[in-house]
């Protein structure tokens, strides 16, 4: 629903936060010295415990409204976007993560990309920052894994029917998303920008998607705790047969852990021979992972460590499969299982349901 009054700023900017005081200050900085556009930033606070909302509220010109009741049956997410949409004013919504940081002129720049190429959505996947052992060892595995498996341009072909979006940055045009019924028809899917992705193209118009690091930046999680809360969410949604994926990524960590022991092993006992072989297959086997790791854009750091982020790769892929086949599925204090009524307690639970149909395309 549109406000009426003065004339509505081409594009209206979302932020859905819960519990974000540590990146929104960022995040609003980079979107309001956005130049050449006229905008609106819209801050949803989702039930904030922290400083989020004293955050938004200092910035001149931010609007702050709160995500209201959970709907029943939506995720959190799409409950507290859609509440901002439905005030927003603009020609095009920018839907984007408290986690980002927009570089200067990115969002002039994005729109002119959505129109050159006749998108109703546009979504650009972000350049990762990661920091620390796990950051750098899980992030450059997944999202290898995820630019394999979900190619930009097979997403951005009109007369392919892969269809994705990364939920970080969308970029989508009012009658786009009205005509599609906006979040309110993927309600219930905790991949809503998948979900999103795949009406919009189902509807015949046309999406765009391609790394977006040159536009937005984010890092993701701060600690492994949440890390693992946030891929437990998603991975099982994300690959059509995780235990498999998670067996032959952890077969694979086995066997260039195992050929490297085996050469440095003969090569002590002088069994030249034997170390040559089983180097050799090393050698093969690392070039194939790094070639696959190089596809995420990572530095050099975060594609070395990689080697040890398969295990761990694997474990949270079995993880979000089993909590998903369990119907038990959290994030940010919520926990989201179908068929089940909210319990009671400070922590929040929907009768939603993740949806079953596999995305056909992300990066």
């Amino acid at each position: 629903m549109r406000r009426r009054g003065a004339r509505p700023p081409t594009v209206s900017i979302i932020i859905p936060a819960r519990n974000e005081e540590i990146s929104l200050g960022a995040c609003l900085e980079s979107l309001i010295a956005q130049a050449d556009l006229s905008s609106e930033i819209i801050v949803v606070d989702d039930g904030s415990s922290d400083g989020t909302r004293n955050i938004a509220e200092s910035f001149a010109g931010v609007q702050i409204i709160s995500a209201g009741a959970l709907r029943p049956g939506w995720t959190g997410k799409s409950n507290a976007v859609f509440s901002g949409a439905e005030l927003a004013r603009g020609e095009w919504l920018l839907f984007t993560d408290a986690d980002t940081v927009h570089s200067p002129g990115s969002l002039a720049r994005a729109l002119a990309e959505a129109r050159r190429n006749d998108a109703g959505l546009l979504s650009y996947s972000p350049q990762q920052d990661v920091h620390g052992f796990w950051e750098k060892a899980v992030m450059p595995v997944i999202f290898a894994e995820l630019a394999a498996a979900y190619r930009p341009a097979d997403v951005s072909d009109p007369a392919s029917a892969q269809a994705a979006a990364n939920g970080q940055y969308i970029l989508i045009s009012r009658e786009a998303y009205e005509a599609v019924g906006g979040h309110a028809a993927v309600a219930a899917s905790l991949l809503e920008d998948v979900a999103l992705a795949r009406v919009v193209k189902a509807s015949g118009r046309r999406i765009f998607f391609r790394l977006g690091g040159d536009a937005v930046r984010t890092r993701m999680y701060r600690s492994f705790t949440q890390l693992r809360e946030g891929w437990t969410k998603n991975l099982a949604l994300l690959f059509r047969s995780p235990a498999r994926l998670a067996a032959v990524r952890f077969t694979e960590f086995i066997l260039m852990v195992s050929t490297a022991a085996l050469a440095l092993a003969a090569a002590a006992s002088n069994r030249r021979g034997v170390s040559a072989a089983a180097a050799a297959l090393c050698v093969v086997l690392l070039a194939f992972f790094f070639r696959r790791i190089r596809a995420a854009h990572f530095f050099w750091d975060a594609n070395l460590l990689a080697i040890f982020g398969l295990p761990i790769f694997s474990y949270l892929l079995l993880r979000s499969r089993l909590s998903h086949k369990r119907n038990k599925v959290s994030w940010k204090g919520r926990s989201y299982a179908p068929n089940r009524q909210a319990s009671e307690g400070n922590v929040d639970s929907v009768q939603a349901a993740p949806s079953r149909q596999r995305p056909a395309g992300i990066t």
